[in-house]
């Protein structure tokens, strides 16, 4: 299963994904440590399907994984191709007005994260996740 925790930058999704994580046991896959690890810092669309196909063939090379990454566009994320998205909607802007730009909010995703209490929404999400 590939999990999806998507957001703008500081909307807490690497956060999120690090406590839902210590319940579920999958692998965490970070974009940033990722594009670190590659040193590939380009944020042009170019770029940016680059890294999600990186991230998705890192995901799927796990039988669970959970991925944070802005994935800041629809065809970004139908790239990635996650069995559930959880949108981290608790930012209207980051430090990043190019990001900001070209984000668009996920039109469909299977949990939508409103607000930063972390630790409600991991014991919440891991008790919805653990079943599948």
């Amino acid at each position: 299963m590939k999990i999806l925790i998507c957001g703008l930058s500081g909307s807490g999704k690497t956060t999120l994904a690090d406590k839902l994580n210590e319940k579920l046991g999958y692998t965490r896959i970070n974009a940033d440590a990722i594009r670190t690890l590659c040193n590939d810092w380009d944020f042009s669309n170019e770029g940016r399907v680059r890294q999600a196909k990186r991230l998705k063939e890192l995901a799927e090379q796990q039988e669970n994984s959970i991925t944070d990454f802005i994935a800041p566009t629809e065809k970004i994320r139908d790239i990635f191709g996650a069995d559930i998205i959880i949108w981290m909607d608790t930012v209207s802007k980051s430090i990043y007005e190019d990001t900001d730009k070209v984000f668009e909010a996920p039109t469909t995703s299977d949990y939508r994260v409103t607000t930063k209490d972390v630790e409600e929404w991991s014991v919440l999400l891991y008790n919805k996740l653990k079943y599948f």
